[in-house]
Parts: structure tokens; C-alpha cells; sequence
């Protein structure tokens, strides 16, 4: 117990330390996500969370562990990716330098580190499917699945790091469940340092705006390392966990990806090609604010992830049913996204029925506008004419968003 909390205070400590620290590192070298027009932040924002989270788990994991193998491995394909990303979000390459460096990533994870995906569990038979030749290429297949995924999902602010932060404790939990404590500890680390990036990374009342992003260099990372995480777990024949169970404790942002994919190959269009049809731009085109989408987002990822996981302990149905019902989420969703404006009717109307069923808040009252002269602190920094009418833009392009599609 006393070593669970070294970790968690160091990672913590450190985390907090490097993202104070790399902000004017990240102004002086151009480390910033500039607003645009798929984008809801108005201000120029640094982009080193992910490399402040990658410093903070490495420093702590080399210091309170034996070297191993495995450990230098899961370091260089981490560090690769950190550095592309950060190359990518400084200079914005194509897309392939990134798919290069996730592949290479999953070969360093696969040689190097030993961890691959070798058998897929009992799907449509009674005995587990070894992959034989196939292993390889499916663990590469899933890795750069899942580190696009997350990528995807970092599109409001705390949701790619909520999604991460939820996907490891259900991780962290099942290994506790399987007795892998090993793993367990290894991932106290991870999992502080994406809590620590979230108190910079979300919105509270006292903090109207993320004062740092991911960028491309901490989503990759995160998706990265849930992805080492989840192999592990789920091919340790000492401690086994059903592999079908994985894509479950990240769905959102699986079926997501899956579907823009799709859609966007089935258009001839580029996969990677940006766009504003991700889940959280169709919730904030329906009118909900980015804490609302983030969190909203985790919780329905903690439950499909618990119902999956009660599923199979209960016995209720099997790894086929599983993924049965993956398959049909998915198809679901491409159905219901199929048509952008009924997507966002749908989510419009669920953001109605919540309100409504909202209990009431004496602090949410109304209150008079009060005649006395404003004391607002003379360091508040107001937005510069730019800022406010890129904010007014977005703003109106939402509500004309939502508009033609009452009217459709």
C-alpha cells in the first residue's frame, strides 16, 4: 500500500510540475493549438499535456521499478510517438509520418516488448481463436485503431482525457479482479497523471477554459498505452481476462472512429480528412457546453464497460454476444449519424429531457441585476476583438446548425 502511494504522489507532483513548467516552453517554441473553425476554443493553447504526462510515468515507473525489457520497450515506442506527435502538432504533417510511427510503435511493442494480441477468446465456437500468423498484424491493427480513436475523440476539452482516465480504472480494476497486481501497479502511475491533466484540462466554475491540451503527442500516448494495457491484461493466460471485453471499456470513441471511417471512405473522402461530424460536435451542436459532453461521454463509457464486464461474470451471455452487440451499437449509431440533423434533433431532445428531469437549484435562480459597479480583478483578461468574433461565429454557426435542422 505504501508503494501505491509513492507512485501516486510522485506521478501527481510531477505532472502538475511539468505542466506549469512547459507552458512558457511550449509559447517560445510554438507548441500551441491556434483556434480555427472546426475548433470551440478561442484562445492560443499549449498542447505539452501529453508530454508533461509521458515525463511524469516514465520518471516515476524507472524510479520505482527493476529495470526490465518490457518497461525500455514501452518507453522507446511511447517516446517515438510522443516526439512525432509533437513534430506533427508543431509543423502539422501529413498523415502518414503519424500512421508510420503507430506502426512502428506496435512492431517495438510486438519484438521488443514481447506483447501482442495471439488469441481473440471463444467468438461463434466453444474454444478460444489462436490468430497463428495473423497475430501481428492484428496487434498492429488494433493498436493504431485505438491511438486513432482517442486522437478522434480529443475534440472538447477533458474528453479524451476522461475517456482515457475511465478506460484505465475499468483496466486497473479488472487486472485487481484477475489478481495481475503487477499490472495494477503499473498503471497507478498513468492513471494520476491523466487525473492531475485533467484539473488543467477541463472546465470548472473557477477556470472558464483548458490551460492545456493533449495535442497529438499526448492522445497518441494515451491511446497508445491503453492499448499496451489492455494486450497485456487480456493475454495473460496466469491471470486471463476475455479479450472481446477491451473495445467495451472504450466504446464511445471506438464506434466513433468506426463510423466516421466509414463514412468518410464510403464518400471518397480521406480517412483522416477533419470534419465536424464527431459525437462531441454533434452534442455541442445540440446545445451542450464541453464539461457537459466530457462527462457525459465517461459515464456512458464506465457503463458500457461495467454491463460488458457484468455480462460475462454473471453469465448472462458470452464473448459471441458481446460482440454481437458491439456490431449492432455501432450499426445503430452509423444509422442515427447517417442523417446529421436527426442526430442532432435526437441529441437536442435528450439534452431537453435531462433538463427537465434536472432537480432545482436555488443557486440557479434568477437573480436582479444588481446596479452596483463591477469588481472584477484588474488581471482578468478579457478576449481580443479577434477572439470574440471567432467566439461569436462559432456561436452563431451552432445555432444556425441547430435551426435548419428544426426546420428539416
Amino acid at each position: 500500500m505504501v508503494d501505491y502511494l509513492i507512485a501516486i504522489a510522485m506521478s501527481s507532483l510531477l505532472t502538475c510540475l511539468l505542466v506549469w513548467l512547459l507552458h512558457p516552453f511550449a509559447h517560445r517554441h510554438g507548441l500551441l493549438d491556434l483556434p480555427n473553425g472546426r475548433k470551440d476554443h478561442a484562445y492560443p493553447t499549449p498542447v505539452t499535456g501529453g508530454l508533461a504526462i509521458a515525463v511524469a510515468v516514465f520518471a516515476t515507473l524507472f524510479t520505482l521499478n527493476e529495470y526490465s525489457a518490457m518497461l525500455a520497450a514501452f518507453a522507446a515506442a511511447s517516446m517515438l510517438l510522443i516526439v512525432v506527435g509533437l513534430l506533427d502538432d508543431a509543423y502539422d504533417l501529413r498523415w502518414w509520418w503519424r500512421m508510420m510511427s503507430q506502426v512502428a510503435a506496435g512492431l517495438i511493442m510486438v519484438y521488443w516488448g514481447g506483447v501482442r494480441v495471439e488469441y481473440v477468446g471463444p467468438i461463434f465456437t466453444d474454444a478460444p481463436i489462436d490468430l497463428g500468423v495473423w497475430a501481428v498484424p492484428f496487434t498492429l491493427a488494433a493498436t493504431v485503431g485505438l491511438i486513432n480513436a482517442v486522437n478522434m475523440s480529443d475534440g472538447a476539452d477533458g474528453l479524451a482525457g476522461s475517456l482515457g482516465l475511465v478506460a484505465l480504472l475499468m483496466l486497473g480494476a479488472a487486472s485487481l479482479y484477475a489478481g495481475n497486481e503487477h499490472l495494477f501497479a503499473s498503471l497507478l502511475p498513468i492513471i494520476s497523471a491523466v487525473a492531475v491533466f485533467l484539473v488543467f484540462n477541463m472546465r470548472f466554475p473557477w477556470q472558464r477554459r483548458a490551460k492545456v491540451f493533449l495535442g497529438n503527442a499526448g492522445s497518441a500516448f494515451l491511446g497508445f498505452t491503453i492499448a499496451w494495457v489492455a494486450f497485456r491484461l487480456t493475454q495473460n493466460t496466469a491471470h486471463p481476462v476475455s479479450p472481446v471485453l477491451a473495445p467495451w471499456l472504450l466504446a464511445p470513441p471506438l464506434i466513433d472512429c468506426l463510423v466516421l471511417i466509414v463514412r468518410r471512405l464510403k464518400l471518397g473522402r480521406s480517412p483522416f480528412r477533419g470534419d465536424r461530424d464527431h459525437a462531441h460536435h454533434l452534442l455541442l451542436d445540440a446545445g451542450f457546453n464541453p464539461t457537459q459532453v466530457a462527462l457525459g461521454l465517461a459515464v456512458l463509457s464506465l457503463l458500457l464497460g461495467s454491463i460488458a464486464a457484468l455480462v460475462l461474470q454473471t453469465n448472462i451471455g458470452n464473448e459471441t454476444h458481446l460482440l454481437i452487440g458491439f456490431g449492432g451499437l455501432t450499426a445503430g449509431y452509423y444509422w442515427l449519424t447517417s442523417q446529421r440533423c436527426r442526430a442532432v434533433r435526437t441529441f437536442t431532445r435528450l439534452r431537453v429531457l435531462l433538463q427537465r428531469s434536472k432537480p432545482f437549484d436555488p443557486r440557479n435562480r434568477i437573480k436582479r441585476p444588481s446596479h452596483r459597479p463591477s469588481h472584477a480583478g484588474r488581471h482578468s483578461k478579457l478576449p481580443s476583438a479577434d477572439e470574440t468574433e471567432q467566439l461569436h461565429a462559432r456561436r452563431v454557426d451552432r445555432t444556425s446548425a441547430q435551426q435548419s435542422c428544426e426546420k428539416g
